[in-house]
C-alpha cells in the first residue's frame, strides 16, 4: 500500500491516538502542519479508500482509526528502500551513510552491539 508522506503524517496522529474524528486529527496536526480541515478530510478519504483506516459513525461525526499497522507500513517502506536503493542490501545502505558522515558515534556503538547480537544469535 502506497502511503504519501501527507497521508502519513495522518498515520502518525492515528497510530499514536484513536479513534480520532477529523476535527481532532486536525488538532494534533496543527503545530507540524499548517493544513486546514478540509486538507485533512481529503487526506483522511484517501486513506479510507485504500483502506489504511476505518471510519464508524458517531452522532454527527466520524471516529477514524488505523487498519494498517504501522510495524507492516515501516517493513514495507524500509524493503521498497533497500530494494530501490541499494539492491536489497543493508551493508551498501550504512556505507554510503559512513561516507556521507551521517554516523554518529552513538550510531556506530549500536550498530556494533546490534552486529554482536546477531553474531551471537547466529552461532
Amino acid at each position: 500500500m502506497q502511503i504519501s508522506e501527507a497521508e502519513s503524517a495522518v498515520m502518525d496522529v492515528l497510530w499514536q491516538r484513536q479513534p480520532l474524528s477529523a476535527e481532532e486529527v486536525v488538532a494534533a496536526l496543527a503545530d507540524s502542519r499548517s493544513w486546514q480541515e478540509a486538507t485533512v478530510k481529503t487526506l483522511l478519504n484517501r486513506l479510507l479508500n485504500k483502506g489504511a483506516i476505518r471510519a464508524e459513525k458517531d452522532g454527527r461525526r466520524y471516529l477514524y482509526a488505523p487498519v494498517l499497522r504501522r510495524e507492516d507500513w515501516v517493513l514495507d517502506e524500509s524493503q521498497g528502500l533497500l530494494e530501490r536503493l541499494f539492491g536489497g542490501r543493508v551493508a551498501p545502505l550504512v556505507a554510503h551513510f559512513s561516507e556521507q558522515r551521517k554516523l554518529s558515534r552513538k550510531d556506530i556503538a549500536e550498530l556494533r552491539k546490534l552486529l554482536e547480537e546477531i553474531d551471537d544469535e547466529s552461532r
